[in-house]
């Protein structure tokens, strides 16, 4: 049996920018902080509720700072953020990516938010079939995975709604924001044949 080695992700050519029907989803920029910094105080209760890294509201230059790390993490493969925007109107609608990925696989997870005005017009479903199919296309994935708190039934409505499989459910897997055991439903899809395009999910 032949052990494939790992790529070199730092040498991948991969884009940085990419559309969606409606949307237009990026890796961050240096200034794209006030953007982010102002929809994260508008949906900050809804995302304490649920999301570790929103125990506090960050000031404009946290969110400026994190837009550079998280650029930087982009450039080398570490870390890929993105931001979501409406195509027609340029407003942000929110956050994605992947994250935590095994690039011997490669696997690659993804996460998501939603700033609070923009729920409910499933463009989270919307950036997340897409960013999945860049993950297959671009990155070469064999396995792209969600992770959902199983009480916010908002969150994972999004792969059920995109054909990812519900591979179990992890009882106590973690504590939440508020230090309460939670189980985690975890969902993944192995092939672009999986995946529910978006008009496709809106239907289902």
């Amino acid at each position: 049996m032949t052990i494939m080695s790992a790529p070199r992700p730092i040498l991948l050519d991969i884009s940085v920018q990419f559309e969606s029907e409606r949307l237009f989803i990026r890796a961050p920029q240096q200034g794209d902080g006030a953007r982010v910094n102002e929809a994260i105080l508008e949906s900050f209760e809804e995302l304490n509720r649920w999301m570790p890294w929103a125990k506090e509201k960050p000031t404009p230059a946290d969110s400026e700072e994190q837009c550079r790390i998280s650029q930087a993490k982009f450039i080398a493969r570490e870390d890929l953020q993105l931001l979501i925007f409406h195509k027609s109107s340029g407003d942000f609608i929110g956050a994605s990516g992947l994250h935590r990925f095994d690039w011997s696989v490669p696997r690659f997870e993804i996460g998501y938010w939603c700033r609070t005005k923009r729920t409910g017009s499933g463009f989270i479903s919307e950036a997340v079939a897409r960013i999945a199919r860049f993950a297959f296309e671009e990155l070469r994935a064999k396995r792209v995975e969600i992770y959902c708190d199983s009480k916010n039934t908002r969150s994972l409505s999004v792969p059920e709604r995109l054909g990812f499989h519900l591979d179990g459910v992890l009882r106590n897997h973690c504590r939440d924001p508020h230090g309460d055991l939670r189980d985690t439903r975890v969902y993944s899809i192995i092939s672009l044949a999986d995946l529910k395009d978006n008009k496709e999910a809106q239907r289902s």
